[in-house]
């Protein structure tokens, strides 16, 4: 098969990463690949992969966009492409008014995001990360949905990979147990959680427990999370929060961790370094991975909102969490151990090209022509919803109170998990 993957952004991300790994070994299977999107950090991974990459027209701003449309609709007759695979609701809308509509080209949708759009085309194939996205996504008329949890490459992450001298780059100890978070740094999902991070790790420095904490990423909300770690160095009379930045390959970081804080993608591929992992969440969730703990995970996704009104409880639970594992060596690595099992037997990246490889092979067996009545209706009923989610954004931004991740930032009931943020995890 030839397939076009267009992944939502070429930030460093979640959905993104795994659009990019995904693509990769799809090829390695004996297809055809190309990759479509705008410049970014990810397109170095890409090369790196030896993945075809065409750059995104640089006019296509705005989401969805005719000239993105079109430029997908060219290039799959130019390339003879089978079957078009986007990422997120942007690229997937992109691919069913391009070439769908236009050629009659098989489109495929992948959403990571908390929850599908309403105006994603429902016959369209779609693949989400978790069974209860599945399930909610069925129950809306989806007709074709696939899980597929987010892969991990379980050779390139594995726990014999050498750190470097990573800890020595950013002034960090080399005998004192660290905490790692890897993630975009944004207010969206993410800013909570790095808050309590870095209030719970200068807490028990003060307390006088060996701890230190390295944020990795990058975003908009760096001067808060720059605040918050200058803050807990204040308190504790040392550095022991310390932000590296955006790292293009952040596996030393994962490797050089004694705990991983994460969600999502970050969460599965620290596991697969062999470090226990406390899963993160909104309204104070914090929750140790442990195999009392992993059903839950399992069905609902790597992340999970808590009920907390008051931030500093959740702050609370994760210092308690924190300290225990530092105490402890042996929990560590039994948990670090049994993370590292689960994602080899359930996340690996060989065993989701291979249900990957089956969703283009039944969208392309199973495509109708474009110009049947439940395709029109699909497409008007799609048009419709995208043009009410424009005009709800657009009012949004003038009362200033737009989320930056739509799709990511919406509560669900107390007590309950979500998928994360596409863009966020990694």
């Amino acid at each position: 098969m030839r397939v076009l993957v267009y992944p939502h952004s070429m930030e460093l991300g979640g959905s993104q990463l795994n659009a990019v790994e995904l693509a990769a070994a799809v090829r390695d299977r004996g297809h055809e690949v190309t990759l479509l999107g705008e410049p970014g950090s990810l397109v170095d991974v890409v090369r790196r992969l030896g993945l075809d990459y065409v750059p995104r027209d640089p006019r296509a701003r705005r989401r969805p966009s005719p000239r993105a449309m079109a430029q997908l609709t060219s290039l799959a007759a130019e390339r003879r492409i089978d079957v078009v695979h986007g990422y997120e609701w942007p690229p997937a809308v992109e691919a069913f008014f391009g070439p769908r509509l236009r050629r009659g080209v098989p489109a495929v949708c992948t959403v990571m995001s908390m929850s599908v759009a309403p105006f994603l085309p429902r016959g369209m194939p779609l693949v989400v990360g978790t069974a209860d996205i599945r399930r909610r996504a069925q129950a809306a008329g989806h007709a074709d949905v696939t899980l597929l949890e987010p892969p991990v490459d379980v050779r390139a992450n594995a726990p014999a990979f050498d750190p470097g001298p990573f800890r020595a780059r950013y002034g960090l100890a080399p005998d004192i147990p660290l905490v790692a978070v890897v993630c975009r740094l944004v207010p969206e999902l993410k800013l909570e959680g790095l808050l309590a991070a870095c209030a719970a790790v200068g807490r028990l420095a003060v307390s006088g427990v060996d701890v230190q904490l390295a944020v990795v990423g990058d975003g908009p909300a760096r001067p808060q999370v720059a605040s918050a770690a200058s803050a807990a160095n204040a308190a504790a009379g040392r550095r022991v929060v310390v932000l590296t930045g955006e790292l293009t390959d952040p596996r030393p970081a994962y490797a050089s961790a004694d705990v991983l804080l994460g969600m999502g993608g970050s969460a599965l591929r620290g596991m697969a370094f062999g470090v226990p992992l406390v899963v993160q969440g909104e309204r104070g969730f914090w929750r140790l991975l442990t195999p009392e703990s992993a059903p839950a995970f399992l069905d609902q996704g790597w992340y999970g909102i808590g009920s907390d009104v008051d931030s500093a409880t959740g702050v609370d639970r994760l210092a308690a969490a924190l300290a225990g594992l530092l105490a402890d060596p042996a929990a560590r690595e039994r948990l670090g151990a049994y993370g590292r099992q689960l994602v080899v037997e359930r996340f690996s990246l060989d065993r989701a090209a291979a249900v990957q490889e089956e969703v283009y092979a039944a969208a392309l067996a199973a495509a109708p022509g474009w110009a049947t009545a439940a395709v029109a209706a699909d497409a008007a009923r799609s048009a419709a919803g995208v043009t009410r989610h424009q005009l709800r954004r657009k009012w949004q931004r003038l009362r200033g109170s737009v989320a930056t991740d739509d799709f990511n930032a919406a509560a669900l009931p107390h007590g309950t998990a979500r998928s994360p943020d596409p863009q966020g995890a990694r």
